[in-house]
């Protein structure tokens, strides 16, 4: 009787998750998920699917990290509009863990990767961008209501010009900018954007 398997899920997922992250989704071979989670091919097809199906299952995993963070500093309605979007990209991209930093952003790096993707995968990232667009565009909302967009700017055009600095940081941190570097640019966004 064959001996049933044993591993850890979440370490299995945290594992391929990061390994998709450094190196995208086409340069992510079976055997470098086979290496980088220490499961057999049988495993991954038998409990994870395909690549494409394992890819998806990691991308909700990082969708909980991404949800973490906003619940953390958007979500929190303590934090006035301005300090909660200050308090996201401190977050989420410029205080995390250096290992993290440098990889940039498994979404941002998959949408500038997915020109070869077909088109469901393409819309499942798109769709993880948007929730955080969504929560950057309530806290504009709220900048909005009070008066506190420079002239010119609305909500919208507030949400898309921090959803481009989100972008940039990302691609900017996987290049090699510090922490540094990367407060400077929010710091000159917001006040570009705000009264």
């Amino acid at each position: 009787m064959a001996r049933p398997v044993e591993f850890e899920k979440d370490s299995v997922l945290t594992n391929a998750m990061e390994q998709f992250w450094k190196e995208g989704y086409e340069a992510s071979s079976v055997q470098k998920l086979l290496d980088a989670t220490d499961i057999n091919r049988g495993t991954l097809y038998n409990s994870f699917g395909d690549k494409e199906t394992f890819f998806l299952s990691c991308v909700e995993k990082y969708n909980e990290l991404v949800k973490a963070d906003i619940d953390a500093t958007l979500g929190n309605g303590k934090l006035n509009p301005l300090k909660a979007i200050e308090a996201y990209f401190d977050k989420a991209i410029i205080s995390a863990p250096n290992k993290q930093r440098v990889l940039g952003c498994l979404l941002v790096n998959s949408v500038c990767e997915s020109i070869n993707w077909d088109k469901d995968i393409q819309k499942i990232v798109k769709s993880s961008l948007n929730v955080v667009r969504k929560s950057l565009l309530a806290r504009t909302k709220e900048l909005e209501k009070g008066r506190l967009l420079t002239r010119g700017v609305k909500a919208d055009m507030a949400a898309d010009i921090l959803m481009n600095l989100y972008s940039g940081l990302r691609v900017s941190a996987r290049n090699g900018k510090g922490p540094r570097q990367l407060a400077d640019q929010l710091a000159f966004t917001l006040n570009s954007i705000k009264k």
